[in-house]
């Protein structure tokens, strides 16, 4: 039986994922978590990534491959940077939950929004998506919406709340050609908010499970 390892930082995404997660990959899987909020609270509050988050980062993803996972997948968009830099450090493949959205969300047009409730998550979001527009040779437009009473309604664990405000602001938009919601733990609005803007909207869990299945068929071979 294949192993994958999950680091999360929100206790929501930490549930919900890994049920994605054994639903989407087509067999059957041992999952290890971790759930370290602290990674995202503390850029979110002082507004960097700091050099002691990225080593915090790398033992718990070394702590994550002493598991004997096949794989490690983390499920914050705020660590995606130093995920990119810890990666030839370790053994296995390590996924971040946003490789493959950033991926997709140029092949739509030129103005992308990038919509989040942490601050923390928008710089890694959109420098991704940026270069992977330069990689396809193209210059792209992106726009940002930060709604940061939405993650304190996170962090409170009142979902309700959290909804309401990115479904208030989702109204508001003007058209883009696609939408990015930058966290994880907006994906549950994908529908939501598309039928709001008729705008298309992409999330990250899906297309990371879909991507962790690729590699597990992958390691299958």
């Amino acid at each position: 039986m294949k192993r994958i390892a999950l680091i999360h930082t929100v206790k929501s995404v930490a549930v919900s994922f890994e049920e994605m997660l054994r639903k989407g990959v087509g067999c059957e899987v041992k999952v290890h978590n971790l759930w370290d909020d602290f990674l995202a609270d503390n850029p979110n509050e002082t507004g960097e990534f700091t050099a002691d988050n990225r080593n915090r980062l790398f033992l718990d993803i070394k702590a994550q491959e002493l598991t004997g996972a096949d794989l490690i997948a983390t499920t914050c968009s705020t660590l995606t940077p130093a995920v990119e830099m810890i990666r030839p450090f370790i053994k296995v493949p390590v996924i971040a939950i946003d490789d493959a959205m950033a991926k997709k969300s140029i092949t739509y047009g030129d103005h992308v929004l990038v919509m989040a409730t942490a601050g923390s998550t928008v710089s890694p979001t959109v420098s991704k998506i940026r270069r992977e527009g330069e990689r396809a040779g193209r210059q792209l437009s992106i726009d940002t919406c930060v709604c940061a009473d939405a993650f304190q309604a996170l962090k409170a664990m009142d979902m309700e709340l959290h909804d309401r405000i990115l479904k208030e602001r989702a109204g508001n938009l003007a058209a883009y050609d696609c939408i990015v919601l930058a966290q994880a733990s907006m994906a549950h609005l994908e529908e939501d908010i598309g039928g709001l803007t008729r705008c298309p909207v992409l999330t990250s869990p899906r297309l990371c499970v879909e991507e962790i299945k690729n590699k597990l068929e992958g390691i299958r071979q």
